[in-house]
């Protein structure tokens, strides 16, 4: 076991301790928020509901995941019962329920508000009706009578503080300091009835599950006939078909799911640096044509062909004069001289110099010393920098 190995596996152990002091430190925290979704098990989820309402409906209940504008659209139905629970209802929907009601079906829809142009259709007016803590709601049928329910954690207070003279009330919140009022009604609308609740939380996961609390809700839902309930939910309440849905959902689980992914993250960083084949240094090539110059330079010399050298670098001169100044060289006359002084710039003495020079080198019979090849290249160079 190498050092590298022992210091990557004291600091996995030191980090697993830490989370495992704060796992077990953590406390619990508990969702009070209002949720309502079928699937949630927090106390203002509708999970327990969701279970028991189909033996409440004596398996006669069909969950819609449409839009009630969508599907009463698609799916023209006979006289049957709506069920609306705490939904994002558009106003188009609302009024396809109303449609719906008034050719004979039934609606029961428990909700803290909907479009004040709908309630007014159905004949009341909603509003905050109590700023207790704790509210008790009872039913105004004297059969049910000794069914009651405490809401006893964050009530809405929601109720009807304007309800039109055909409106008959079910049932009501009864406070200590003050008056009864209405939060739950019937209004004959056409051929049928809407009935409307306007406190919710009495169906959510917290209070279903308190003794006693089930008789409220099955005393509510007892209003509605004996026939096909219809109840609208969200879309987005659909069970997720993730496959690492169970993982997420569980806190423990999740954990050991991003330290699993992490540990694997590091492994194959510090793996592949360790492992990685070396990468050779190639040497770049080098350039050799100063040195072959330096070369045949240095041969002319020992050889002594100062002529030759001195032909050569003529050559080369009247190239670059045809090439970049774009002079013909054809005749190094007073002409060529002239021209190759006005783009030049240089002193005329100078220029004349250079063709002297360069004749010499151009004459095969001429007597070439190494003073009149320095001269030469040394006259040139200043000419053509």
């Amino acid at each position: 076991m190498n050092k590298t190995f022992k210091i990557y596996a004291v600091i996995f152990i030191v980090v697993m301790v830490i989370l495992a002091l704060l796992e077990v430190n953590k406390k619990e925290t508990t969702d009070w928020r209002k949720n309502f979704d079928v699937n949630k098990k927090t106390p203002f989820g509708l999970f327990v509901f969701n279970n028991e309402v189909k033996d409440l409906f004596k398996n006669n209940l069909k969950k819609i995941e449409q839009t009630p504008y969508d599907y009463y659209n698609q799916h023209p139905k006979k006289p049957h019962n709506i069920l609306v629970i705490e939904s994002d209802i558009d106003e188009e929907s609302w009024r396809k329920i109303l449609d719906e009601v008034s050719k004979g079906s039934d609606a029961m829809l428990i909700v803290n508000d909907i479009p004040r142009k709908i309630s007014d259709s159905i004949g009341y007016y909603d509003s905050e009706i109590s700023f207790k803590e704790e509210n008790v709601l009872k039913l105004t049928d004297k059969q049910y009578q000794n069914d009651f329910i405490k809401l006893d954690k964050f009530p809405s207070g929601r109720g009807f503080t304007f309800i039109k003279p055909q409106v008959e009330v079910l049932g009501k919140t009864i406070e200590k300091d003050n008056g009864d009022q209405a939060n739950f009604i019937k209004v004959k609308f056409g051929k049928g009835n809407i009935y409307v609740h306007s406190e919710p939380l009495f169906l959510t996961n917290y209070y279903l599950l308190k003794p006693g609390n089930i008789k409220y809700t099955q005393d509510v839902f007892s209003y509605l006939q004996d026939k096909e309930t219809l109840w609208f939910v969200e879309s987005n309440t659909k069970t997720s078909r993730f496959f690492m849905r169970f993982i997420l959902s569980n806190p423990a689980l999740k954990y050991a799911w991003w330290l699993f992914l992490g540990g694997l993250v590091l492994f194959i960083f510090f793996n592949a640096k360790r492992k990685q084949r070396i990468v050779p240094i190639i040497e770049p090539l080098k350039n050799t044509s100063v040195d072959f110059v330096k070369s045949i330079g240095n041969l002319y010399l020992q050889e002594g062909d100062f002529h030759d050298m001195m032909a050569k670098k003529a050559q080369y001169f009247l190239h670059k004069i045809r090439l970049d100044l774009l002079i013909d060289t054809q005749n190094l006359d007073e002409d060529f001289i002239k021209k190759l002084q006005l783009k030049t710039g240089k002193p005329i003495e100078m220029i004349q110099e250079a063709v002297s020079l360069i004749k010499k080198a151009q004459d095969p019979y001429s007597h070439v010393m190494k003073e009149d090849l320095a001269a030469l290249n040394t006259i040139l160079d200043e000419i053509i920098k």
